[in-house]
């Protein structure tokens, strides 16, 4: 007979929101219990060694987390954290080479002009001296929303005080009315750049055409110039590694093949967790003496793990009528026998070195709208055709030994193809999936625009249907889930959708939230959700970090709460 089990907190969902908030609570003292319903935890992490030699990273995941407090409060490089960081204010040496080489279109590369350059570089804050890019990206991820009660205003939103302190020729009012499109056309000069950033915003979460978030729109695209379009060494995966070592060392118990049945409610207060019977844990029953954490979407957390007797049921329609039309990625992974090479049009001259990293196709807006359009109006995999649909090329395999170790063989991954959730198929869910054959071709095609495909050796490509089958956290197929439109960006209180949640907190005492479905800012800004978190467990008392925290900068306490700023 098992010992019943009890900790201050228990987690349910084991990858990377749960996990790093694990290590964050751990290293503050408290008992924490991780329960992962797979295998192995890490969640859109994922590392999967398709054949021996070639590992891949199967989901949308990329190293968005370069300005990332956790870095430091969490000393990661302590629990095997490797990554070459290439920040910087303008691109110099190979950066600079490969920026002249300028943007893909159907007619070739078009160079973009210094305006270009500069213009990108003064919003995003690499221009100034010093730069206050991680400063920005900061204000705009790792900061949780005002408490409910205080008026959001151009004074106080976190990214606006940034400008203003160190731009304050870009902050106007006018900003949180405008779309990227709008602040782009401002200080950029030709199209195909500002091309080229709106598809990685819009691949990041917010789109380019939605009002009124301009700036998080535009932080896609910084958070993945900050960290120099570089991953950790060993992938996603490795990243991983790192928090999860961090969590243990710090004494966070992580249990695996552990799912969660239900999330136990005593007179309206999250107490602990019942596992499934077929959970490999022997004590079915794990109590919380403080709380109860949902590192899961937030469907599941509120529909199957606690249920309309415990819950009003205007909210849970509210939950049910949560929008996944953020769209979702096709991903597919490319192995080459030689180096991939670009397309004799494409070509750098005076380069050398594999075809990589490049978004496609930047002539014009209007192939953008035409894409979006078809994604968003059809609800089908996409009609476009095969030289105009838009896609990114993010290579960054290519620079990492270990993805690929067979000897004269390259891995361009990942390759990313957007498309609709399979929540909004009108085919069905599985639709993509019954005719996978074709759109592997489709993106092989794609892809043949611009690199040379007569040395590929290897496909492999994951859909979004498969993505939520391999994950479950991954609803709508992405890692992002949910659209970050101004009525859904939690930081843009008071929030029409859900403000009730917008800081963490739900309807039920000791429940907290935190996933990228359910929380300030979502998406891939990793460790943001856990470290934003944190503020609100410390207003509410559970835990007490040591000399090591430090709150975002522009957080407001909420009144009558214990302030998460030290004393």
């Amino acid at each position: 007979m098992l010992k019943e089990e009890r900790y201050d907190i228990v987690i349910v969902g084991g990858g990377p929101n749960g996990t790093a908030a694990a290590a964050y609570l751990a290293k503050s003292g408290l008992s924490v219990c991780v329960l992962e319903e797979r295998p192995e935890a890490g969640g859109g992490c994922e590392n999967t060694e398709v054949v021996p030699g070639v590992r891949i990273d199967p989901h949308t995941t990329y190293m968005y987390a370069g300005a990332a407090p956790g870095f430091e409060q969490l000393e990661l490089w302590k629990y095997g954290f490797r990554m070459d960081w290439r920040q910087g204010r303008i691109p110099t040496g190979e950066a600079a080479r490969r920026a002249v080489g300028g943007q893909l279109t159907t007619q070739g590369r078009v160079p973009g002009t210094q305006k270009d350059a500069l213009g990108f570089a003064k919003l995003t804050g690499m221009l100034a001296d010093p730069p206050f890019t991680r400063e920005l990206l900061r204000a705009i991820y790792w900061c949780p929303p005002h408490p409910e009660g205080v008026e959001v205003t151009a004074e106080n939103i976190p990214y606006m005080q940034v400008y203003k302190k160190h731009a304050p020729d870009i902050w106007t009012e006018e900003l949180l009315e405008m779309t990227l499109w709008d602040v782009m056309d401002e200080y950029l000069e030709t199209e195909p750049p500002k091309v080229s950033h709106a598809m990685v915003t819009w691949y990041s979460g917010a789109s380019p055409e939605w009002e009124g978030v301009a700036i998080p729109c535009l932080g896609g695209s910084m958070l993945l110039s900050y960290a120099g379009v570089n991953p950790p060494r060993g992938g996603m995966h490795d990243y991983f590694h790192a928090i999860i070592r961090c969590a243990m060392a710090h004494g966070a118990v992580i249990r695996t093949c552990c799912p969660v049945d239900e999330i136990i409610i005593r007179e309206g207060r999250a107490v602990g967790v019942r596992m499934r019977d077929t959970a490999t844990f022997g004590e079915k029953t794990i109590w919380a003496d403080k709380a109860v954490i949902a590192a899961l979407d937030i469907k599941q957390t509120f529909l199957n793990l606690i249920g309309p007797r415990h819950l009003d049921p205007s909210f849970m329609q509210k939950i049910k009528d949560i929008s996944l039309k953020g769209s979702s990625i096709y991903v597919s992974h490319f192995l080459f026998k030689g180096l991939p090479r670009y397309q004799p049009k494409f070509e750098i001259e005076g380069r050398e070195g594999p075809a990589g990293q490049g978004v496609y196709p930047c002539d014009s807006r209007e192939i953008y709208y035409e894409h979006i359009n078809d994604i968003n109006g059809l609800k089908g995999p996409t009609s476009m055709p095969v030289e105009r649909v838009l896609w990114i090329d993010c290579g960054s395999k290519l620079g990492i030994p270990d993805a690929c170790t067979i000897p004269g063989h390259y891995l361009a991954s990942p390759f990313y193809v957007i498309v609709p959730p399979p929540e909004y198929l009108v085919g069905g869910p599985e639709a993509i999936d019954r005719e996978k054959a074709k759109w592997d071709d489709y993106m092989i095609k794609a892809y043949g625009q611009v690199i040379d495909m007569s040395n590929l050796v290897r496909m492999w490509s994951n859909t979004p249907w498969e993505s939520e089958h391999r994950n479950t956290g991954l609803i709508g197929g992405g890692w992002y889930a949910t659209r970050h439109c101004r009525d859904q960006w939690a930081e843009n209180r008071p929030n029409s959708l859900l403000p009730e949640l917008s800081r963490y907190r739900t309807p039920i005492d000791g429940l907290y939230l935190c996933h990228q479905s359910s929380c300030h800012p979502g998406g891939l800004a990793l460790m943001a959700v856990p470290y934003n978190l944190m503020h609100i467990l410390i207003e509410d008392g559970l835990v007490e970090p040591g000399d090591w925290w430090y709150p975002s900068p522009w957080y407001i306490p909420q009144e009558g709460k214990i302030s998460a700023k030290p004393r």
